[in-house]
């Protein structure tokens, strides 16, 4: 039985065929159990003012277990939740050896790309962003078909390649994070680019200034900041580009509280999508090692975006759900003495992820690489861990051992 229901009247455990109606643009692609309150609230947040629910499908119960379609934003439910994906079609990739090679080469492909492009820029070679915009796509894509593998990567960090990777690593969490958002398609591909994008005039930037070894004098902190204003020409120099993707460009280092730059906007006047592109920015930054300081665990680098004033907190409060108290990649160190890389989110139990453990603590060495779930396992997470702490090169571990040695 169909029956029309406003938004203000949508429940959680609803089944919806259709928009009936909206003020806004979000386009639903398929039909779906709305999982979460959370998702309502976004619905109602794009606009969204009456739907055609199928009552006969209705499930009232907030974590019921069903095989429908997810919603055509292919909303991500909070960590704490299970996700449409989990128990429909538009299934994700499990993070095993043959996702996390092709998610690998994805990335490696991505390395090389981005700096074939920053090369060229820089020679003033570049006539249009079609490179940029087909690699944006193509992270988008795996975003929604292999986003675990993904996520783990933009965790594995080569300092060596930071400029790069930290473009890389942006790009893919807007797009999971728009995802998580409920942004359709179109959208969240033209946050993805301007993400992509948002630190290119950073290689115009002397090394000593873009990687510094202590803290930057106040005339070097002024030519820092000189690369939003350097990239936003660069890009529109290389030919049309959205303006959605030029906006994230232009005020990413705008911040809510009226300190950031380059002209020192505030709350709305900024883009939500710069605002969003401000916390993945940072979050990454956060969770790199650089040569004037150490890198901070995931969960760290969380409590930092939660306790900055410059940062839009309520997003920040979704990004976490979004990602999740251990987050997919993250190195973490269990009770038992044991060191692994979080492979999974677990819905219902968001402290007890599913981890592949591959490191002895107590004997100080790698061990076979075993998949474990920690909410069936009589084991914990003791805390996030950074690679440093046990010389661990985790990079060339990830790449030579991991990827080839990863349960199936």
């Amino acid at each position: 039985m169909l029956e029309q229901v406003p938004i203000d009247e949508l429940k959680p455990g609803m089944y919806v065929t259709q928009v009936l109606e909206q003020s806004g643009t979000l386009h639903m692609r398929s039909q779906g159990i709305v999982k979460s309150q959370s998702i309502v609230d976004t619905l109602k947040k794009k606009g969204i003012l009456l739907l055609e629910v199928d009552i006969a499908k209705s499930k009232h119960h907030r974590n019921d277990e069903t095989q429908a379609d997810a919603l055509a934003n292919e909303e991500q439910t909070p960590a704490n939740e299970p996700s449409a994906s989990e128990s429909g079609t538009a299934k994700s990739k499990p993070l095993d050896n043959a996702s996390i090679n092709e998610a690998n080469d994805l990335y490696e492909n991505a390395l090389s790309i981005q700096s074939k492009f920053v090369k060229a820029l820089n020679q003033e070679a570049v006539t249009d962003l079609s490179p940029m915009t087909s690699l944006s796509h193509s992270l988008i894509e795996s975003v929604f078909d292999n986003e675990d593998a993904l996520s783990c990567l933009t965790l594995i960090k080569d300092t060596d390649n930071y400029l790069l990777e930290h473009s890389i690593n942006c790009s893919v969490l807007t797009g999971i994070f728009c995802k998580f958002l409920g942004y359709d398609r179109d959208t969240i591909e033209q946050a993805s680019l301007g993400a992509l994008l948002m630190d290119t005039g950073m290689s115009s930037i002397p090394a000593d200034i873009r990687r510094p070894t202590a803290a930057l004098s106040e005339d070097d902190l002024a030519v820092l900041k000189t690369h939003v204003e350097i990239g936003t020409t660069l890009v529109e120099q290389c030919g049309e580009i959205p303006d959605l993707s030029l906006q994230v460009i232009e005020q990413h280092q705008e911040r809510v509280d009226g300190s950031g730059y380059p002209v020192g906007l505030c709350n709305d006047e900024i883009s939500e999508f710069a605002r969003i592109a401000a916390i993945v920015d940072t979050y990454d930054e956060l969770t790199s090692h650089h040569p004037s300081q150490p890198s901070l665990t995931p969960m760290q680098a969380l409590k930092r975006l939660s306790a900055s004033p410059g940062l839009d907190q309520t997003l920040v409060t979704q990004f976490i759900q979004c990602i999740g108290v251990h987050p997919v990649g993250s190195l973490v160190k269990l009770k038992s003495g044991k060191l692994g890389i979080v492979s999974k989110i677990n819905p219902k139990d968001p402290i007890s992820p599913h981890v592949m453990t591959f490191y002895s603590v107590t004997s100080n060495h790698f061990n076979e690489i075993k998949k474990i779930d920690l909410s069936h396992y009589n084991d914990e997470v003791v805390s996030g861990v950074r690679p440093e702490e046990f010389r661990i090169n985790l990079p060339k571990f990830f790449k030579e051992v991991f990827v080839h040695q990863a349960p199936h």
